[in-house]
């Protein structure tokens, strides 16, 4: 990733978290009322959801970055050494899918957060 898509990527992080914690526009008076009574656009409830989303997100991100580089140095040790190919992509069957059941269970947890 360049450093301008880098930059780009965080502005609309934080252009997000501004939008998501400012007061919300209400359409109707009761709307109006409402929003006045409670504050902000983001209640407790929606909180709750929104950590379990991001939870959820950054956990597949990361086991998608852990398999990603495990099957990287994989086909580079086999090329390295294609004797020993049968023995590495062994190991990085096995270690792929428990990094795999990782993620899963972390998803899980944190798919629970938002029910």
């Amino acid at each position: 990733m360049t450093k301008k898509r880098a930059l780009v990527a965080l502005g609309m992080i934080l252009a997000g978290f501004v939008l998501m914690l400012i007061p919300a526009t209400a359409a109707s008076a009761a709307e109006a009322e409402m929003a006045a009574e409670h504050g902000t656009f983001l209640t407790t409830d929606g909180a709750r959801k929104l950590g379990g989303a991001i939870g959820a997100g950054l956990v597949i991100m990361g086991g998608a970055a852990g398999i990603g580089r495990i099957g990287g140095s994989a086909v580079e040790s086999m090329a390295r050494q294609p004797e020993a190919a049968g023995q590495i992509n062994t190991a990085m069957i096995i270690t792929a899918a428990l990094i795999e059941g990782a993620t899963l269970f972390a998803v899980v947890v944190a798919l629970l957060a938002v029910l």
